[in-house]
């Protein structure tokens, strides 16, 4: 019996190589997403947290700022860490050269007394030029969160005898606390600001006798009262 021979294998056509589809001529043809030039992707450089730091600060100058949301700010550039993060602090503000707005009226009253009484004063205007807090068997109370400040820095000057002066700042603020005290007591309990950040400053100098004078920060002004309203605030 003859062993029949292999058939040889057939050729299988081959397809014809698939035809690419161009978009229509009117639909634009869109760019490759490119995550490394996405804001929040870019990290930020010393020198652009210190720019936008400047700019906060013309922004306060203008008015546009008060003390407060100049400190928080200026607190938040320094800690940013993209190129979005800084974005996101300027969002609301002009770009440079645009028209400055009117800053606030100037603070006239400057002194600020109590004696065997009360005084309480949150101040709003533009402060210009030193304050000074005087209290005599009394209590003296400044609040400088909303105050505008165009140089950044306020100087007072505080005399407690027999009586309590506080003064509260905004969180993240420098505060210098020089003077004397006889049977009294000169504290800050202020939140430290970051370490080589150009902050605004309040310095005070203090003289005690027999009396109390604190300079206090939003975060250890009635922390019970705060923490209420951030949880009733948070419930949703």
């Amino acid at each position: 019996m003859s062993q029949s021979s292999p058939q040889p294998e057939r050729p299988r056509p081959s397809r014809p190589p698939a035809r690419r589809q161009d978009p229509p001529a009117d639909r634009p043809v869109p760019e490759p997403f490119d995550v490394t030039t996405a804001p929040d992707a870019i990290r930020a450089s010393d020198a652009e947290r210190e720019a936008a730091v400047e700019r906060l600060r013309i922004a306060s100058v203008e008015g546009r700022l008060t003390f407060e949301e100049l400190t928080e700010r200026t607190e938040a550039a320094y800690t940013a860490v993209s190129r979005g993060d800084l974005e996101h602090i300027t969002a609301d503000l002009p770009g440079l050269g645009a028209p400055g707005a009117n800053p606030a009226p100037v603070q006239v009253k400057r002194r600020f007394s109590a004696v065997m009484g009360d005084c309480k004063e949150r101040i709003v205007g533009r402060i210009d030029g030193p304050l000074e807090a005087v209290s005599v068997m009394g209590d003296v109370e400044l609040d400088l969160r909303g105050a505008q400040v165009p140089t950044g820095e306020v100087h007072i000057s505080a005399t407690a005898v027999m009586g309590d002066v506080k003064i509260i700042v905004p969180n993240g603020v420098s505060v210098e606390l020089t003077g004397h005290n006889f049977l009294g007591d000169r504290r800050v309990n202020v939140r430290g600001a970051h370490p080589g950040a150009r902050v605004p400053v309040v310095r005070v100098t203090a003289t005690v006798v027999m009396g109390d004078i604190k300079i206090i920060d939003d975060e250890h002004h009635a922390p019970v009262r705060r923490g209420i309203t951030e949880w009733w605030n948070g419930r949703g």
